[in-house]
């Protein structure tokens, strides 16, 4: 939960960002009808988190999906675009599937974040539902405690119908969901991301404004 430092205003400018990780959780996620399942990974979930995590500088994006065969396809395209023909065909898509990785469980994400930055990552997963007597943190609040806290962070991405209770539960975190200007709110994981990563990360453009 949050730790005991005063919050007062954005300051990223001023001092340095915690250490943000992503993970796209494929197992455990809900079906349509409630039942637990693991989802297929997608070529563009790849591609354009890989590459939106690159832009806002994330120290890494964990795929988390347990079936060998979804493994080795991640494995095989991570191959091809940081080395060889792919990454002298296109170095912007080389730098951003260096921070690619796949695992079987998010435990396993956990323990190697601890054991690179020498402390267990808060957890902070995303939903587009509101969960009954559950207060979500607001995007301001989160995007101050990532810029004061010295621990790193993971934010949980579901694929599917969402994460599971379970998983929702042992977060530290339930953040506030994404609103747009309307009553439908169906967007990709893709878009989520990227929503997110930016009103978590960017800079104060609000505070250059005329």
């Amino acid at each position: 939960m949050a730790n005991d430092r005063q919050f007062s205003g954005d300051n990223l400018a001023e001092e340095k960002p915690a250490p943000v990780y992503i993970a796209l959780i494929h197992h455990p996620v809900y079906n349509k009808n409630g039942k637990e399942i693991t989802t297929t990974i997608t070529n563009l979930d790849l591609h354009d988190i890989s590459r939106a995590g690159k832009t806002y500088n994330i120290a890494g994006y964990y795929v988390v999906n347990q079936l060998k065969s979804q493994q080795a396809l991640v494995k095989r395209m991570k191959k091809y675009w940081t080395g060889g023909k792919g990454a002298e065909f296109n170095e912007n898509r080389h730098e951003a599937f260096s921070v690619l990785n796949i695992v079987d469980y998010l435990e396993d994400a956990i323990e190697e974040i601890k054991t690179s930055e020498g402390e267990t990552p808060t957890l902070v997963t995303t939903s587009a539902k509101t969960y009954p007597h559950t207060s979500p943190v607001s995007f301001a609040r989160l995007r101050e405690e990532i810029n004061c806290s010295e621990k790193p962070f993971l934010l949980l991405f579901g694929t599917g119908w969402g994460l599971t209770d379970k998983t929702i539960k042992s977060c530290d975190y339930l953040l506030e969901p994404v609103a747009g200007r309307g009553d439908f709110n169906h967007l990709s994981v893709r878009s989520a991301a990227s929503i997110i990563l930016d009103r978590l990360l960017a800079p104060a453009w609000w505070k250059n404004s005329n």
